[in-house]
């Protein structure tokens, strides 16, 4: 199976509808990305996906990534410098923890929805929606 089949179409609109709800909230600009596997750290290979994404381009450097590898089951939530200096270890804990909670039971489409909307509950603190806010980045899930 393709890891572009993973999700059946109405989870992926579940979650671009998450994403898009996410960021009503936030200036924050969110992505997902799906691999079949992750030969290397989750965290180093977000990294290097953000990058790829270019998702650093933000102008308040506040892009947050979330990356699942589906068949070696790894997942990471990788967030930009202008976050990362706003928030402790503690709100990427929480965000991971409450997407791991549900994929334990293999609820993927679950756990990334209620993970991707808490953040942009968590990130309105921070850098809230401003009305000249602009979709800086594209919503669409990408694939490995």
């Amino acid at each position: 199976m393709s890891v572009k089949n993973f999700f059946s179409q109405e989870e992926k609109n579940k979650i671009l509808q998450a994403i898009q709800q996410a960021e009503k909230n936030t200036s924050g600009e969110i992505r997902v990305h799906i691999d079949a596997k992750c030969k290397s750290n989750p965290v180093v290979k977000a990294e290097q996906l953000f990058n790829k994404l270019n998702m650093k381009e933000t102008q308040l450097r506040n892009g947050i990534l979330f990356y699942l590898a589906v068949k070696s089951k790894d997942f990471t939530v990788y967030g930009d410098k202008g976050i990362h200096e706003k928030v402790g270890e503690d709100f990427w804990k929480s965000i991971t923890e409450k997407a791991v909670n549900k994929f334990k039971s293999e609820h993927y489409c679950e756990g990334l929805v209620e993970a991707i909307l808490d953040c942009g509950l968590q990130l309105k603190h921070y850098f809230p929606f401003q009305q000249n806010d602009k979709n800086e980045l594209n919503d669409e899930i990408s694939f490995g």
